[in-house]
């Protein structure tokens, strides 16, 4: 795309507010990225930097190993609960992953995956569209409410 081009883009929508408001916030946005390498900023630790590289496909570290390092960070978590998790592969933006320990098939692991490992991957790969995991129990249908388990005949009486 030529500069010509973004000129005539720019031209079609200076009516709309709300429009000029958005490219002018990515512009902004850029712009900060740029500042920040231009002074020295590590591509791979700075958020902003990294995200936009994601974007366009220049982020300097691949997927698998960003994955990898943002379950190195929730192991001591999991190792606390006595669980751990690994990285079984990323294809076709699926990332799987295979809970051990006793988060294998414990009734929270749901939880500890959405909160804990699905949270970590996708700040560390938010190129990643979905995550898939071995060794997650399904969450039981309904809780067992504690006057449930009166027999019928006394709660008639």
């Amino acid at each position: 795309m030529n500069v010509e081009r973004v000129e005539q883009l720019l031209e079609s929508i200076e009516d709309d507010p709300r429009a000029v408001e958005a490219v002018q916030a990515v512009v902004d946005l850029y712009g900060e990225a740029l500042a920040r390498l231009l002074a020295g900023a590590d591509p791979v630790e700075d958020e902003l930097v990294s995200h936009l590289l994601l974007v366009h496909d220049l982020h300097p570290v691949d997927v698998e190993t960003r994955i990898r390092q943002a379950l190195d960070g929730v192991r001591p978590y999991l190792g606390s609960h006595g669980g751990d998790v690994e990285l079984l592969g990323v294809e076709d933006g699926v990332a799987r992953v295979r809970l051990g320990g006793t988060c294998d098939g414990c009734p929270s692991s749901a939880v500890t995956l959405q909160n804990a490992i699905e949270a970590a991957i996708l700040k560390a790969a938010p190129d990643v569209e979905r995550i898939e995991a071995e060794g997650v129990a399904e969450p039981t249908a309904a809780l067992l409410q504690i006057g449930s388990l009166q027999c019928p005949t006394e709660l008639s009486a």
